[in-house]
């Protein structure tokens, strides 16, 4: 009882502090960002509650963005949009991929997007989520992008289906792993996260794709065979020589190496945690250390994890936060983008919002800008409107975000022109894949 006052105190203390450091710099309808962040540029995209989650490819002589598009609202597409962002102030649509009979497809559509490159080709994978029609097996499709910027030369070239696992893929993580080939992690209606070779699929070996799967650990209290993970992260462990899975779900957050993909092992749960059933994003600092974890709902903040305890077996489990942050207490953040010290937040009603963990016990809001300032959702729960992903350009810093609603947009932020790990001191590792390079190259 004495922890949990403590963490109390603690969220409480991190929250009042959040809120007077700025009360005075907060977003209004005439001014809705920070001084330090600029609007490149804006394209609407459809009806309210039609864009989903979004990826951006690395290359400055890639300049293609990648947006799912889904039906949440009255209406809407079901499938993705190539955006290119050859001028980011003017971005625009080069290509809109849907399924076939969209009508009998219900719902959802296409929900996150990954891209990756094999065998010196680019693809780019679509998860998708149909509960009721012909394709309620149906997780992902792949098409080729090499050839862009020519629209015509976009094929679909694979669909990875999970006929155990209906109902599609709501999250996935394309990951270059220590073995040199591309992986899909894939959530699914079930205990475990299945993996995919990527390299298989689109060979067109997609029935023979499955490679593996990452459970729920059996001793979670609670634990549901229905209920997995909802999303995840993959990285390399320069420490340990370690690939390692970054995933939350039913229980709340799970570490494991992946390296054999045949026996993941557990590193680290994140269970029992204050006011947490169900983790629903979670991604590490460049060096594994530190965590942030998000659950979805209102009035939860983000939670900030040190892992080291249980990196250095003192603990097997951790399930108390150092620190906290949010954008505003009563909304809630989704997903978020980590460049050590920043962390990158696409914040449904909140916006784009860009926090520093330079110190983790003292996160501090650095720049913001909301992309939606219409009223909140009446269809599901009032947060679930505005900025829905989040992504950014190692190269040069650019920032991307879809919003629900408003669309696709383009920022950059003062002072912040690239991201390598060796510039802080971190291993260079990120969401961002070294697609030419084992992911163990690169990383000091």
């Amino acid at each position: 009882m004495n922890r949990y006052r403590r963490l109390i105190f603690l969220l409480a203390l991190s929250f009042f502090l959040q809120n007077a450091r700025f009360a005075a710099a907060q977003w209004t309808p005439e001014k809705p960002g920070s001084d330090n962040i600029k609007v490149l540029g804006h394209i609407p995209l459809g009806p309210r509650l039609s864009v989903s989650d979004l990826e951006m490819e690395q290359e400055l002589d890639r300049p293609y963005a990648y947006v799912g598009r889904m039906v949440y609202g009255d209406d809407g597409p079901k499938g993705m949009d190539i955006i290119s962002i050859a001028d980011p102030a003017h971005p625009k649509i080069l290509y809109r991929w849907r399924i076939e009979d969209e009508d009998l497809h219900t719902p959802l559509g296409g929900m996150d997007v990954k891209y990756f490159k094999w065998k010196g080709r680019y693809y780019v994978v679509q998860s998708l989520q149909f509960f009721a029609g012909p394709d309620v097996d149906l997780g992902a499709v792949i098409l080729d992008v090499t050839g862009l910027p020519d629209p015509s030369t976009v094929k679909e070239v694979a669909r990875i289906r999970a006929a155990d696992r209906p109902n599609g893929f709501h999250n996935i993580f394309v990951y270059k792993h220590s073995d040199g080939r591309p992986y899909l992690f894939a959530t699914t209606q079930g205990p475990s996260a299945y993996v995919y070779d990527l390299g298989k699929a689109v060979e067109g070996q997609a029935d023979d794709a499955l490679a593996g799967e990452v459970p729920i650990p059996d001793n979670v209290p609670g634990r549901q065979d229905y209920v997995g993970y909802h999303d995840f992260y993959v990285g390399y462990h320069v420490e340990t020589g370690q690939d390692r899975f970054y995933g939350g779900g039913d229980g709340g957050y799970y570490v494991y190496n992946v390296t054999d993909l045949k026996n993941p092992e557990i590193v680290v749960t994140l269970t029992g945690i204050p006011a947490l059933t169900w983790g629903h994003t979670f991604t590490p600092s460049p060096d594994g250390r530190y965590a942030i974890g998000e659950t979805e709902h209102q009035y939860s903040p983000l939670r900030i994890f040190d892992l080291q305890p249980a990196l250095d077996g003192q603990v097997s489990n951790i399930s108390n936060p150092i620190s906290a942050w949010t954008a505003d207490w009563k909304n809630l953040s989704h997903n978020h983008e980590v460049r050590w010290p920043y962390v990158f937040v696409s914040g449904y009603l909140d916006g784009l919002q860009i926090f520093s963990l330079m110190d983790p016990h003292d996160p501090v809001t650095v720049a913001y800008y909301d992309t939606y300032l219409g009223p909140p959702n009446t269809d599901r729960y009032p947060m679930f409107n505005g900025a829905f992903g989040v992504d950014v350009r190692n190269e040069d810093g650019l920032i991307v975000v879809s919003d629900m609603t408003t669309g696709f947009w383009t920022f950059r932020m003062a002072g912040f022109q690239g991201w390598n790990g060796a510039d802080w001191g971190v291993p260079d590792v990120s969401s961002v894949q070294k697609w030419d390079e084992g992911p163990a190259e690169g990383t000091h």
